[in-house]
């Protein structure tokens, strides 16, 4: 299978906005869109490693103004929005008891509340972009599987992207007759930077991937380009009869049950 973004036309000329599209999904996601046409904009802490061809803008989603300031930019640089992709988030590890309440503030302050601020500064850009034709307009969560799933050291993570997840399904009700589609993408784990930190930290970094690989039916982590492709297909135009929908990128983890391999 090949990891590179193939052309398509469905995207040409569509104005686009990622947001964590320096790194890991967000850039594999910005990278797809350019390729298939689309005029995008990547907002990030650090957009350094925003893809070529995009239009890199520094923001920290965090920061309501400095979100609604990105978010004007790329709509006129562009000439408007039509997809968005609320992508930036970031991990935690631990039990109930393992991170402080500054923590839990710090990490739904990223994962929800980021995702609420771009949403919010993008709808009357998409409200416009839907005049006239319904289901062209798309946001796209990124979810994980760990919003449906209970995985160990994981609570403050999985409490933010469950929340993620309930947001994604009241958002797609709320605007479907305003022709905006929400939807959200849940990956399993993603061979991704945070995630190769994660290994770095552990105590035996091999044996702590090969646990992380096993417990995916694939037998493998989930690529950034993989995602990205699920992405694409929810936000792309043709798709204007899928809405509320979370789409799993996770190797079959959420829904397979197999039996153990003789031995």
């Amino acid at each position: 299978m090949s990891r590179s973004p193939q052309p398509a036309g469905a995207f040409e000329g569509v104005p686009a906005l990622v947001t964590g599209g320096g790194s890991g999904i967000g850039a594999a996601v910005a990278a797809l869109l350019t390729a298939r046409g689309a005029r995008v904009a990547v907002l990030d802490r650090d957009p350094g490693g925003a893809p070529e061809g995009t239009l890199a803008l520094e923001a920290d989603v965090t920061d309501e103004g400095a979100v609604r300031a990105a978010v004007e930019r790329a709509a006129a640089e562009l000439g408007g929005l039509q997809v968005v992709v609320a992508n930036a988030g970031i991990g935690a590890t631990g039990t109930v008891e393992d991170n402080d309440d500054e923590e839990w503030r710090h990490v739904l302050d990223v994962n929800l509340l980021g995702v609420v601020r771009t949403d919010r500064a993008a709808l009357p850009h998409l409200r416009r972009a839907a005049a006239g034709r319904p289901g062209a307009a798309s946001l796209t969560h990124t979810c994980s599987i760990a919003a449906t799933a209970g995985l160990p050291q994981r609570a403050l993570y999985s409490a933010s992207k469950g929340a993620l997840y309930s947001l994604t399904l009241a958002m797609a009700a709320d605007h479907v007759r305003e022709g905006i589609r929400v939807n959200c993408v849940n990956p399993g784990t993603v061979d991704t930077p945070w995630v190769g930190r994660l290994l770095d930290r552990a105590q035996d970094p091999a044996a702590e991937r090969a646990a992380l690989e096993a417990r995916q039916p694939t037998g493998r982590l989930v690529w950034p380009e993989e995602v990205a492709e699920a992405v694409a297909h929810l936000a792309d135009p043709r798709a204007g009869a899928v809405t509320g929908t979370a789409l799993a990128v996770d190797g079959g983890m959420q829904g397979l049950r197999l039996r153990p391999e003789p031995r």
